[in-house]
C-alpha cells in the first residue's frame, strides 16, 4: 500500500533519518515510537507529501485516500461544529453529484448499444456500489454519533467552532478525519487533548477500523490495545517489530541481550585467534596454521550491537516535610467563573500520603478544582482549605503560559532558586536532559516535551509535601512518563493529579474523584475498576440516545457494541449490574494472575542472571573454583527456571483466553 524506500532527512550536518525502509500494508496497525525529536512526525509529513526528503522516496497508489491528523493544525472558523464536521462528507457529495449527472445523460440518450453508453452504465454501477459501501445511515446522524463519542454534547452542535478551545477544535478535526473513511489513517498524538472516555471511544473505533493505521502516541495502553506492529525510530534508524508495544519492549530487550552475548563471544574468539597469530607468526612449523587463522579473521562476519539511546530522566523528588493528617478538605464546594458554575456541592478530603486522581471529561471542573486548591480561584459556595504545614508545588497544564518565554532554561530555575540549591542547578537540569548548550536555549523555542521537563525540574528546587499536577505527561515520551510515574510512586508526600493517561494512573493512584454533570463523586479502587463500571453505564446512555443504532461510531467501524432494543430499561439496568459484578469478579482474578506473572518474571530474571554468572565462571575457571559444585548449582537453577517458565506460560494462556 505505502512503501518507504531509502528515506534520508538531513539538516546541515545533522541526519534525522538515515536511509530508512519499511512497508505499510492494508491491514497494518502500526505504532510509530521513539523519543521526542526522533523524527516520528517527520515520517508522517513525508508520507503525506507535506515535506520532501533529502533522498529516497515514498510510493503509493494514486487513488489512495489518506486521513492525516497532525499535532499542530489550522482550525476553520465561521461554521458551527456540526457544519464543519459534515465537510468530511464532501467526497460523498461529489459522488452524488456525479451520479445525478450520469442519470441525466442516460435519460437523454438513445444509443443504448454504443461503447460510451456502456461506459456510463459501468461508471454508474461503480459509483453506486462505492456509495452503498460507504455509509448506511444519514450523514448527519453519523456526524452526531462521532462528535458525541469524542465528548461533545448536543448543545455544542450549533456553536461556532471559534468559541471552542484549540483542544476541542482538534476533536472536530479528528471527527472529520474518521468520518472521511480514508484507506489509511495517520494520527499524530490524537489522545493529547482527549479525556479518558473519549480515548476509550477512539480506541474501540480504531480496533475495528478496516484500513491501515500509522499512530504516534505516548499512551502505552492505547498503543497496546490498538496496534499490531511497532516501528521504532532510534538515532535515525528503523527497527521493525510485528507486535504491539509491550511485546516489542520484551523482544527488543531480548534482541539486544542476544546481540551483546554474541558480540562478546566473538570478541573473545578474535582475541584468542589474534593472540595465537602474534605468538606463532615467526615460527616456521606454525606458518600454515597462522595463515589459516589470518584468513579466518579476514572472512569473519563481524557482529555489531545496535546503537541505543539510553539517555533518560533521573527523577527523584526531595523528601516531603511532614504535614497535618488532612492535606486538603472541601465541604459543599461550588466552583466556577463569573456567569458559569462548573460544579456544585462537592465534598472532598485528601489525607497525608494519599495519591489521588481527578478524572472526568474535559470542561467538567478538574482544572477548576486545581485552581481552588492552589488559591488561584475562590469558592462560589461552601468551603475549601489546605491543612496544617502544607507546602504545595503546582504543575499547570498550560506550561506555555506559566513559563516566561523570554528567559533561558538556566534563567528559569536560577531566578527562583535560593540557598544551597543554587549550586546544584546544573545537576538538576541534567537530570531532565538539559545538558551543555541546552541550558542556554530560550524557553520560547522549546518543544512541548522540553517545556514539560523544565516545568517538572522546578519541583526539585524546594521540598514540597503536596504535588498538584495538571496533565503532567502531555508531550512526554513513554520512557520519560514511566520514570516520572516510578518517582511519584516513591514520593513520600501527597499527590493530586489530573491525567487522562490510563497506564500512567494504573498502579499510581487508588482513589479518584470523578467530575461529571456538575457533580463530584468519590471512587475507591483502581482506574481499571472505574473504567469497567463507566463503560457499562455509557452503553446504557448510548442506547437511550440512539435506540435504533448499534454503536456510537460510523457504521463502517461498529466498535462499541450492540444493545438489545427490545429489553425493558429496568431489565437492562439489572443485566448491566450483573454484567459489571461478573466482570469485576473476573477482573480480580485477572489482577491476581497478572501479579503472579509479574512475580514470576522477576524470579525468572534472577535465575537467568545467576545462570549467566555461573556460565561466565565455567567458561574460564580458576584453580579456586569448585567445578562440581558450580555444575550442580547450575543444573538446579535450570530445573527451577524450567518450572517457573512453565507456570508463566500457563498463566499467559489464561490471560489470552
Amino acid at each position: 500500500m505505502i512503501s518507504i524506500n531509502g528515506l534520508t532527512v538531513a539538516y546541515g550536518g545533522f541526519t534525522l533519518l538515515d536511509n530508512i525502509d519499511f512497508h505499510i500494508s492494508g491491514s497494518d496497525k502500526i505504532g510509530l515510537v521513539g523519543k521526542n525529536g526522533a523524527g516520528k512526525s517527520t515520517v508522517m509529513k513525508l508520507i503525506c507529501g507535506i515535506q520532501n526528503p533529502t533522498s529516497g522516496s515514498v510510493d503509493m497508489p494514486n487513488d489512495l485516500r489518506i486521513g492525516y491528523l497532525p499535532q499542530i493544525m489550522e482550525h476553520s472558523k465561521g461554521r458551527t461544529v456540526l457544519e464543519e464536521t459534515l465537510t468530511a462528507f464532501d467526497h460523498i457529495n461529489s459522488i452524488n453529484d456525479e451520479i445525478e449527472g450520469i442519470n441525466l445523460q442516460l435519460a437523454e440518450r438513445t444509443d443504448y448499444e454504443s461503447a460510451s453508453y456502456l461506459e456510463l452504465i459501468t461508471r454508474l454501477n461503480d459509483l453506486t456500489d462505492s456509495l452503498a459501501m460507504t455509509h448506511s445511515e444519514p450523514l448527519e446522524v453519523l456526524a452526531e454519533k462521532t462528535l458525541l463519542g469524542l465528548g461533545f454534547k448536543d448543545s455544542d452542535f450549533n456553536r461556532k467552532t471559534e468559541t471552542f478551545s484549540q483542544g476541542w477544535n482538534m476533536r472536530i478535526e479528528l471527527a472529520k478525519v474518521l468520518l472521511s473513511s480514508p484507506d489509511a489513517l495517520l494520527l499524530d498524538e490524537p489522545t493529547n487533548h482527549l479525556d479518558i472516555e473519549s480515548i476509550e471511544w477512539l480506541e474501540d473505533y480504531l480496533k475495528s477500523y478496516r484500513g491501515a493505521l500509522l499512530l504516534v502516541s505516548h499512551d502505552r495502553k492505547f498503543l497496546d490495545n490498538v496496534t499490531n506492529r511497532t516501528v521504532e525510530i532510534m538515532l535515525g534508524h528503523i527497527h521493525d517489530y510485528k507486535v504491539p508495544y509491550s511485546k516489542y519492549q520484551e523482544l527488543r530487550k531480548e534482541r539486544l541481550e542476544q546481540q551483546t552475548a554474541a558480540y562478546e563471544n566473538q570478541q573473545r574468539m578474535i582475541e584468542k585467534t589474534e593472540d595465537f597469530i602474534n605468538r606463532f607468526r615467526y615460527k616456521p612449523t606454525k606458518s600454515n596454521q597462522v595463515q589459516s587463522r589470518i584468513k579466518q579473521l579476514e572472512k569473519l562476519d563481524r557482529i555489531e550491537v545496535d546503537e541505543t539511546d539510553n539517555v533518560t530522566l533521573t527523577v527523584k523528588f526531595p523528601p516531603a516535610p511532614r504535614a497535618g493528617d488532612i492535606v486538603f478538605k472541601a465541604s459543599g464546594l461550588s466552583a466556577g467563573y463569573p456567569g458559569k458554575v462548573v460544579f456544585t456541592g462537592a465534598d472532598i478530603e485528601v489525607k497525608r500520603g494519599e495519591k489521588v486522581a481527578l478524572i472526568g471529561r474535559n470542561g467538567e471542573g478538574k482544572t477548576t478544582l486545581m485552581r481552588v486548591i492552589t488559591g488561584e480561584l475562590s469558592p462560589l459556595d461552601g468551603e475549601a482549605k489546605t491543612g496544617y504545614n502544607v507546602s504545595m508545588g503546582y504543575y499547570a497544564q498550560n506550561q506555555e503560559d506559566i513559563l516566561d518565554g523570554s528567559l533561558t532554561v538556566w534563567e528559569t530555575l536560577e531566578r527562583i532558586a535560593v540557598g544551597d540549591i543554587r549550586t546544584k542547578l546544573r545537576d538538576i537540569l541534567a537530570q531532565f536532559l538539559f545538558r551543555g548548550e541546552d541550558i542556554d536555549k530560550k524557553v520560547s523555542i522549546l518543544s512541548g516535551g522540553e517545556r514539560a521537563r523544565l516545568g517538572m525540574a522546578k519541583f526539585m528546587l524546594q521540598p514540597y509535601n503536596l504535588l498538584a499536577l495538571d496533565e503532567p505527561t502531555n508531550h512526554m515520551d513513554i520512557k520519560s512518563k514511566e520514570i516520572l510515574k516510578q518517582a511519584l510512586k516513591a514520593y513520600d508526600g501527597t499527590l493530586i493529579v489530573v491525567s487522562h493517561d490510563r497506564d500512567f494512573l494504573d498502579g499510581l493512584v487508588d482513589k479518584m474523584y470523578e467530575f461529571r454533570d456538575g457533580k463530584v463523586r468519590e471512587h475507591l479502587g483502581s482506574i481499571s475498576d472505574f473504567l469497567e463500571k463507566r463503560k457499562i453505564e455509557s452503553l446504557q446512555e448510548l442506547e437511550r440516545r440512539f435506540p435504533a443504532a448499534e454503536s456510537n461510531v460510523p457504521d463502517s467501524s461498529p466498535t462499541i457494541g450492540q444493545v438489545s432494543t427490545s429489553t425493558a430499561v429496568t431489565g437492562k439496568k439489572e443485566q448491566a449490574k450483573q454484567n459489571f459484578e461478573q466482570r469485576r469478579s473476573e477482573s480480580k482474578e485477572i489482577r491476581r494472575i497478572k501479579h503472579r506473572v509479574e512475580f514470576l518474571e522477576g524470579e525468572i530474571g534472577k535465575v537467568e542472571a545467576k545462570m549467566k554468572e555461573i556460565e561466565k565462571i565455567l567458561s574460564n575457571p580458576t584453580s579456586s573454583d569448585d567445578i562440581m559444585e558450580l555444575t550442580r548449582t547450575y543444573l538446579e537453577s535450570k530445573r527451577e527456571l524450567d518450572a517457573k517458565t512453565a507456570e508463566w506460560e500457563d498463566l499467559m494462556l489464561k490471560l489470552d483466553e
